[in-house]
């Protein structure tokens, strides 16, 4: 991971996103064997070891992380980094780690209302000198936070596509996130505009970002057998050329950032290195 940050530090990258899970997914929510290291670790690991990069939790999960605690980790790297944290936030959904774990994962509507909960927690204690809130789950009783974050406000970031949790998003956090193809993430986009105007927030200072499965098709047999077997609405197949287009499909949506997953780039370190290599200089160049 050092590797891999120091590589995209010095090459134009804009951020590092890290998974913030306890173990591998499995198709069907059995304990995953699959490394999984702590995510506030690593991102505080990459802090010291690299200058530049924005560093992104992607996303920490409220149903196992107490919201007093998740903001002050995030503060503390923040003051490591120099003011490069962006506090990637989410309602938790991974339904393995949580039953291996013991972490209790409400029902939809109920893990909604505790995320609202949460989110509204850690932005008193990231802003307010002392923070109070009375809430079903949380209370803070004219709590002190310091050192405050470098970053005012420290940026929150909150990966989400239903309506309750977009409205959440448009009023307490920084940044929306969202998962698709171009054509469904401008769909979504409109939903999240219609969000900030519901809640009286400003559509346009929001930041947002998307993140699509990417896969390389250099020949039309390649890429119609690899569209046949990918999720469909999540992903990018074709050439470097075609994803150039695709990518730009984002851009058109006003989209700020996107996230490349690695994990459908190759089977081994090398193989997704030099897929990420490849993506940079291909495609994510015709953007830098």
């Amino acid at each position: 991971m050092v590797d891999l940050a120091t590589y995209a530090d010095g090459s134009g990258w804009h951020s590092l996103w890290y998974a913030d899970h306890f173990m591998s997914q499995t198709p069907d929510d059995t304990p995953g064997d699959g490394p999984a290291l702590e995510c506030w670790s690593m991102l505080a690991a990459i802090a010291a070891t690299v200058p530049r990069l924005r560093l992104t939790s992607m996303v920490s999960p409220v149903t196992i992380h107490h919201p007093v605690v998740l903001a002050k980790r995030a503060a503390t790297v923040d003051q490591i980094s120099g003011g490069r944290v962006v506090l990637g936030l989410g309602a938790g959904w991974q339904v393995n780690e949580h039953a291996v774990y013991g972490f209790h994962l409400p029902e939809p509507k109920e893990r909604v209302t505790h995320f609202i909960e949460s989110l509204q927690v850690i932005r008193h204690l990231l802003d307010d000198a002392r923070a109070s809130f009375t809430g079903q789950w949380y209370s803070l009783t004219d709590a002190p936070f310091e050192p405050k974050p470098v970053q005012s406000p420290l940026p929150i970031l909150v990966g989400t596509s239903g309506p309750r949790m977009m409205r959440a998003t448009a009023r307490y956090a920084t940044e929306w996130n969202t998962w698709g193809d171009p054509d469904t993430v401008g769909a979504k986009t409109a939903e999240f505009e219609d969000a900030c105007a519901a809640v009286g927030a400003d559509f346009a200072a929001v930041r947002r970002s998307a993140q699509a499965l990417v896969f390389f098709a250099d020949d039309d047999a390649k890429r119609a057998k690899l569209t046949a077997a990918v999720p469909a609405g999540r992903s990018l197949v074709g050439s470097s050329a075609q994803l150039v287009d695709l990518i730009g499909g984002y851009a058109a949506a006003g989209v700020d950032e996107f996230a490349l997953p690695d994990f459908t780039l190759g089977e081994s370190a090398t193989q997704r290195r030099e897929a990420i290599e490849r993506f940079r200089d291909e495609v994510a160049a015709h953007f830098m």
